[in-house]
């Protein structure tokens, strides 16, 4: 495809910038592109990249081994200044992985996700879980995947969403200690959840707002089909 006569990468975003990072799969649904944040850097996982031009975003980086993505999208993103970082498809992270650290490393300290559900069950959880990597702790991490909107939630987080609207708790890596809730209809007050636990599931909005707060942990909180996420 021609990559190595690339055009360089803009410069790096600043640490309050938001980085948009399209991951493969199915084609993003409404919901999941429901007021998307003003990104400063636009990165896209393999064949995200289709995802990316098919929504009008104009894409800074390419990543991945290539085993998906349309050669002629890749081609149009070069053509117009993205850089492209391509790796083998024997490698030891996914395309999703290597994209959030390239954010990372280009200082985004926002990144929304967006995609990366579809096909198999396996890649699905890996993504979700991914979000919750401890690589990424430095991170403010959303992503709009599988018609839900998912939020890290290290220790203070608001989620949008509509009365009535579900929402799921769910501690990741060991117990989420201290869990506050405030905006549900069952409210938590320092309470622990554990890993396995179906204690945090199925909560509802009380209104269009919510805040979780925890002492220590992780939690992903989970808000399938909300009517508004931000």
């Amino acid at each position: 495809m021609g990559h190595d006569a690339r055009p360089p990468a803009r410069a790096p975003a600043p640490d309050s910038a938001i980085a948009v990072v399209f991951a493969g799969g199915e084609r993003p649904s409404a919901i999941e592109l429901s007021d998307l944040p003003e990104p400063s850097l636009v990165i896209a996982a393999d064949s995200g990249v289709e995802h990316a031009h098919a929504l009008g975003y104009r894409v800074d980086l390419v990543v991945g081994d290539f085993d998906s993505a349309d050669p002629l999208a890749v081609e149009a993103a070069v053509a117009e200044g993205a850089a492209v970082d391509v790796h083998p498809a024997a490698k030891d992270a996914t395309d999703l992985e290597l994209a959030l650290l390239a954010a990372q490393e280009r200082g985004a300290g926002n990144v929304v996700v967006v995609g990366g559900h579809g096909g198999r069950l396996d890649h699905f959880l890996a993504n979700a879980l991914l979000l919750t990597s401890p690589e990424f702790a430095a991170l403010h991490l959303r992503a709009r995947m599988g018609g839900a909107e998912l939020v890290v939630v290290r220790d203070r987080a608001e989620l949008a969403g509509g009365r009535g609207d579900l929402c799921s708790l769910l501690p990741v890596g060991g117990p989420a200690y201290g869990v506050r809730t405030l905006g549900l209809r069952y409210p938590l007050d320092h309470e622990t959840l554990h890993p396995g636990s179906t204690r945090g599931v199925s909560n509802e909005f009380l209104g269009a707002r919510a805040t979780v707060t925890l002492d220590t942990g992780v939690l992903l909180a989970v808000v399938p089909h909300p009517r508004k996420v931000s």
